[in-house]
């Protein structure tokens, strides 16, 4: 953590408002701090931060967090140029300038715009600007109810390239059980999946987040397949972490170190159709890493269109992988139990090729 020379740090919403969901800019401070004076150092920041829907409740009128969507997008309209507000004005009592940057899953979804998103972080950070990026509240539906940022963080990482991740909390740790409760233990590190069996892992945030820390684990186990280190710890402990000090949790990283295409289509997408496959099928992708062929496909549901991603199912019924597509939903059964070849001798040269390249398949992390 302490060489790590390109950084991303993700804050919570209960990190930077008071109970009320007004803006504590005291703790916004106390983080803008800790960031620049790790920038002064030469590291690249990038900041990934929620609180746009919590910081909008207080000039909204709300006591709590909304759970309808339209009002949700509401106080994410309204509390997300206050949040931007804020930062710019921390941040230039350094002299640093901010930037910022909406996402919405379907923007990482997108490979088109997956690209962009890349380039113009790279940009910002070759300018000396401190992106601060958020899901874009006000126009997502599932990303406003996904878990806080936390999995966007971790993408973010890999998008950019970065040396570590440090997931910022209202828990200073990721404890063997609920921290509350007596005999609760810190588990300084993390090394592997076994490491984590028995955990309990609360699944509601704080109430003006939505995330909690099974999905700050999930998160951490994104990055560190990525070869990442993930420190996770309160955002009081900010400056520790980023020194490199024993506080919090500590995920050591993974040896497998994914590309970018892959990674994307593992975490970033979600299938929009499902492809039944046989059990021979099955055991040529998961097990040989084969093409799809048609011949090998069962059944087919959904509405897709060529190239999107969609998901393989066994004949159990559990899904095994993920890929994109190469053709149409509509175009899929009459395909379906036939060979390329003699497709191709019925449909047409264009017919004599595989419904997903193996290129374009990721195994779920399950069947890894």
């Amino acid at each position: 953590m302490s060489s790590a020379s390109k950084v991303v740090v993700k804050v919570g919403s209960s990190s930077l408002t008071t109970p009320q969901g007004m803006i504590d800019v005291d703790r916004v401070d106390a983080l803008v701090d800790v960031l620049a004076a790790r920038r002064r150092t030469g590291t690249q920041i990038v900041l990934v931060s929620s609180g746009a829907i919590a910081a909008g409740l207080g000039p909204l009128g709300l006591s709590a967090r909304p759970r309808d969507l339209a009002t949700q997008q509401a106080a994410a309209s309204v509390g997300q140029g206050v949040l931007v507000a804020r930062y710019t004005s921390s941040f230039a009592r350094y002299s640093l300038r901010v930037g910022q940057v909406l996402l919405t899953a379907d923007d990482m979804m997108r490979r088109a715009h997956h690209a962009n998103a890349q380039r113009t972080l790279a940009r910002l950070l070759e300018l000396g600007i401190v992106p601060i990026v958020n899901e874009n509240d006000t126009v997502a539906t599932d990303e406003i109810r996904f878990g806080d940022n936390d999995r966007l963080a971790a993408l973010v990482t890999h998008l950019i390239h970065a040396d570590a991740l440090v997931l910022l909390s209202d828990v200073d740790a990721l404890y063997d059980g609920p921290p509350s409760r007596a005999g609760s233990k810190r588990l300084a590190e993390i090394r592997g999946p076994e490491d984590l069996v028995g955990v309990e892992l609360g699944k509601n945030g704080a109430a003006v987040g939505t995330g909690g820390m099974i999905t700050k684990v999930q998160a951490a186990r994104i990055a560190t397949g990525a070869g990442v280190p993930v420190v996770l710890t309160a955002a009081a402990h900010a400056a520790q972490a980023l020194a490199g000090a024993d506080v919090g949790t500590y995920f050591h990283p993974g040896g497998r170190h994914p590309g970018t295409r892959l990674l994307w289509l593992a975490h970033a997408t979600t299938g929009r159709g499902l492809l039944h496959l046989d059990q021979g099928a099955v055991e040529a992708i998961v097990g040989r890493r084969k093409s799809l062929l048609p011949a090998g496909v069962t059944a087919v549901e959904g509405d897709f269109a060529a190239g999107d991603p969609v998901d393989l199912c066994g004949p159990q019924g559990v899904v095994v992988a993920r890929g994109l597509v190469n053709f149409d939903a509509t175009e899929i059964p009459g395909l379906l139990g036939r060979s390329t070849k003699e497709l191709a001798s019925t449909l047409g040269p264009e017919y004599e090729r595989e419904l997903i390249h193996r290129d374009d398949i990721v195994i779920l992390e399950s069947h890894n």
